[in-house]
């Protein structure tokens, strides 16, 4: 029997995935959940398991390419009753599409659905039976109810929850209904625009109406490119006239004889490259932007002796129950920051336009901005602000390693209420960092350096840093700001202070 895999929704809101690297091949033997290939979302490197233990038959999608959620990208056979199967057989849309059930991998949310919407997971003690009991008016056009006794009545929710998500049918099953309803007069205008949440969310930000957006998406899904492209057009755009320019033959000099040809040697390199943006630089970029250009930005800088902290480092070096901790600048840094949010909890909130609220967080987690091969990832340590010295440097270890490895899963990039960004280990004194979207504040920790300094009335040669804040004006004020960064700097100026701010 052949099964056919396709492409699962490896995250919240993406619709679309690269296959970095295959691990099998076609006559390849595979175990349920062995790890078969590596996929890039926009948001990190994931391991793909095998959904099935069998035989791999076709790749239906190599490596290096773009697939969309829903796409098939491999099949296996897996025993039981003969299907001979060819490639064209393969890659041939199923008749029954609509009927099969996939299973719903740990980690990688249900399948998606018609028209790319994302289906809901069903909840424990829910299933098919569940859905066919539905009245005929709340399920969608030409969904079909699974019979009563698909699931047995004592299957454990693991079971109803793989038996819930359906594999996204061909575009032929899809229009078939369509065709149907259209002869029996049911109206489809005023459905719902298709689109992720985020490209809502996008929307909203910069005020258009999807109705009036045309979708390029796999079924007419609005994109954010679609929203950026309406946007653009909506904007009257001034029309260069055209110049006539001479007629130069291909490989002459431009003002030079028609006969005389360019002296470029054959293969010499090109003058330029183009990339296609996607995945991490087309995530990063969409979520700078929108930053940017919704929250107002106030960046504020503070320079500080900061000799005493790395005086408090050496000794603690030096102090055989932390020695093996590897306790640095940075998590002293993350210390002093957790300390400074209870003292002005307004950095630590978030602005909820759609629903016309302030987001007041009463946990911290902390957010390290980390340049990997890939590009900036921000994962975040859940609760920094339970974690003591030692707690913070082993979760800095483990964060750093993870994300230059590219083991960072998208759960880890998730959740963060505000961040840290080391430019220092660049060389960089200062900057006006981006603030990350849904966060109040970054801070930027810039490189420490021996300079003269004002010492006891004196100048002496001190270890200097500057640090760099940048804060969402419509969630903290100035005063607030100030404030908060104060007192990071007085604690990094002379730990001991810390007693006076707890």
């Amino acid at each position: 029997m052949i099964k056919v895999f396709k492409l699962p929704d490896l995250g919240e809101g993406l619709t679309e995935s690269e296959i970095v690297a295959w691990l099998v091949a076609p006559g390849d033997e595979v175990t349920l959940n062995q790890h078969i290939a590596d996929v890039e979302t926009a948001k990190a490197v994931v391991e793909l398991p095998s959904p099935f233990a069998g035989v791999v038959r076709v790749l239906h999608q190599p490596a290096g390419v773009v697939v969309h959620v829903g796409d098939p990208i491999v099949s296996f056979d897996i025993g039981g009753e003969p299907d001979p199967l060819s490639t064209a057989d393969v890659a041939a849309p199923a008749a029954a599409a609509t009927e099969q059930r996939e299973a719903n991998l740990v980690g990688y949310g249900p399948a998606v659905e018609r028209g790319g919407h994302p289906q809901r997971r069903a909840r424990a003690g829910s299933g098919p039976a569940a859905v066919a009991g539905r009245p005929a008016s709340d399920q969608a056009i030409g969904e079909k109810a699974a019979p009563a006794d698909h699931v047995p009545s004592a299957a454990p929710p693991a079971a109803a929850l793989a038996a819930a998500d359906r594999v996204m049918p061909d575009a032929a099953s899809v229009d078939q209904p369509a065709a149907a309803s259209t002869a029996l007069g049911v109206a489809l205008v005023g459905e719902r625009p298709r689109s992720t949440p985020p490209v809502r969310a996008l929307a909203r930000d910069l005020g258009i109406d999807l109705t009036t957006v045309t979708g390029t998406g796999r079924d007419g899904l609005i994109t954010r490119d679609d929203v950026r492209a309406h946007l653009t057009r909506s904007v009257p755009v001034p029309v260069p006239v055209p110049q006539t320019m001479p007629q130069v033959p291909s490989g002459a000099l431009p003002g030079s004889p028609a006969g005389i040809q360019a002296a470029t040697p054959a293969g010499a390199f090109e003058r330029e490259t183009r990339t296609p943006i996607r995945s991490l630089r087309k995530l990063t970029a969409a979520a700078m932007v929108h930053s940017a250009f919704t929250a107002p930005h106030v960046t504020e800088f503070l320079t500080i002796d900061v000799t005493p902290t790395l005086e408090l480092l050496d000794s603690l070096r030096a102090d055989g129950r932390f020695a093996d901790a590897g306790i640095g600048i940075l998590a002293v840094v993350a210390k002093a920051l957790c300390l400074a949010v209870g003292r002005t909890p307004a950095v630590n909130a978030r602005w909820d336009e759609p629903a016309g609220e302030i987001v007041q967080f009463h946990h911290v987690n902390l957010g390290i901005a980390a340049a990997t091969p890939r590009g900036l990832l921000v994962p975040n340590i859940v609760d920094a602000d339970r974690l003591d010295l030692r707690g913070l440097a082993a979760a800095l270890a483990a964060l750093t390693t993870a994300a230059r490895a590219g083991t960072t899963t998208p759960a880890a990039l998730a959740g963060g209420t505000i961040t840290i960004t080391n430019i220092g280990v660049f060389g960089i004194d200062a900057g006006t960092p981006i603030l990350n979207p849904g966060e109040a504040a970054i801070l930027a920790l810039g490189a420490i350096r021996s300079q003269p300094w004002e010492y006891r009335g004196q100048v002496a040669l001190r270890k200097v840093l500057t640090l760099s804040l940048s804060f969402d004006h419509r969630l903290v004020d100035g005063e607030q700001g100030s404030r908060f960064l104060a007192d990071i700097a007085t604690i990094l100026a002379d730990p001991a202070r810390v007693l006076t701010l707890v």
